[in-house]
């Protein structure tokens, strides 16, 4: 492993970097870092995986809830794969990383080699919907910076969605808690202002455009998830669709063995170098 600190736009960004070949960009969820990929270090061999910190999270630089939306990072990622000299690449995220990961596919396509979406979606459907999220997300920020940042993440993983991680051994769980609670409350609260469900456009409609090879995971005890998975195949069926047995949102954290193989299945089915179209 090697990590290292990149100027892009104005932002200092913290990457990790795993093995060698073909370029994987991969992108965690909310309040997570570049280091929730390393138990995957040695799963996919020949490629050269790229963990980055997202704005606000991790070691990467926190700034303003605007310079976090949802362009501005999708901007800096493809900056900081064209300084890492890797143009095209794969882009796999969970859950805030999987919309990223899908932004960035929609804006520029022609990028993107392939897709991994871990429990993710394309964003709300309505404008209402989007109000709604961008309230309650403000009032996580405000909880947040009123409260700190250790009771806002009990609050956190107190959420349903959650509630399948209860299971996993004391060691993974108290891995991501560690991982948390490093994070800095402006940062993540940068985040939810410039980067929620609610700030982002939704990108339902455009997922009709969608050429890349894709894939889509879930757990199959996340029904929210697996719900809006089937939903993005039924708009676009050449989107492929995994649904992982005994896991609920954290798929990677819950069923890491049969994620792993999940992704590389997916690697392998992807063209060579060779028959790639630039």
């Amino acid at each position: 492993m090697k990590t290292y600190k990149l100027a892009i736009r104005g932002v200092n960004y913290h990457v990790e970097e795993h093995g060698l070949g073909r370029p994987l960009l991969l992108l965690h969820g909310f309040t997570g870092r570049g280091a929730v990929w390393r138990p995957f270090a040695d799963a996919w061999p020949g490629w050269r995986m790229i963990a980055v910190d997202l704005l606000g999270h991790g070691d990467t630089d926190a700034p303003d809830a605007n310079r976090c939306a949802m362009e501005q990072q999708v901007q800096d990622l493809l900056r900081l794969m064209e300084v890492l000299g890797e143009r095209r690449f794969v882009v796999l995220g969970y859950s805030m990383g999987g919309r990223v990961a899908l932004a960035l596919s929609v804006m520029r396509p022609a990028l993107v080699l392939g897709l991994v979406m871990e429990s993710s979606s394309p964003g709300l459907r309505t404008a209402e919907e989007r109000a709604d999220r961008r309230r309650a997300d403000e009032r996580l920020a405000a909880f947040l910076e009123e409260q700190g940042l250790e009771p806002f993440i009990e609050r956190w993983e107190r959420l349903p969605l959650f509630a399948t991680q209860e299971q996993l051994p004391p060691e993974v769980l108290a891995r991501q808690r560690a991982i948390r609670l490093k994070q800095r409350p402006s940062g993540l609260a940068a985040s939810l202002r410039g980067l929620g469900t609610g700030c982002q456009p939704s990108y339902w409609p455009q997922l009709m455009r969608l050429r890349m090879p894709t894939c889509l995971v879930t757990g199959d005890q996340d029904e929210k998830y697996t719900r809006i998975a089937e939903q993005m195949q039924e708009r676009n069926p050449h989107l492929g669709r995994e649904v992982i047995q005994g896991a609920g949102h954290t798929v990677h954290l819950e069923r890491p063995d049969a994620f792993a193989e999940t992704v590389a299945r997916f690697l392998r089915s992807l063209p060579p170098v060779s028959a790639e179209v630039g």
